[in-house]
């Protein structure tokens, strides 16, 4: 009768390894699952961000062009040049 209890007892063992290693692995999946989704909406960040950082590299870069400036006192300000003539539609 010893060696059926031994016998039994080293089976329940194993079916309760493998159970836990079933669990485990289920369980790191969901978790890569969530990470992978995760490095997705992170990258998507990363390129709105570039893409905001290229937009004001190159407003830093127009911000002394006569252009540029003229375009702000008009639109901003309300400012024109002295031989301009304004007309106001009311």
């Amino acid at each position: 009768m010893k060696i059926n209890i031994k016998k039994l007892l080293k089976k329940l063992l194993l079916i309760i390894f493998i159970a836990y290693v079933a669990v485990t692995l289920v369980k790191q999946q969901k978790d890569l699952n969530k990470y992978k989704s995760n490095i997705a909406s992170v990258e998507e960040e990363i390129k709105e961000a570039n893409e905001y950082k290229e937009s004001l590299v190159s407003l830093k870069e127009n911000a002394n062009s006569l252009e540029y400036i003229e375009k702000i006192a008009r639109e901003k300000l309300n400012m024109y040049m002295p031989d301009e003539k304004v007309y106001m539609d009311r």
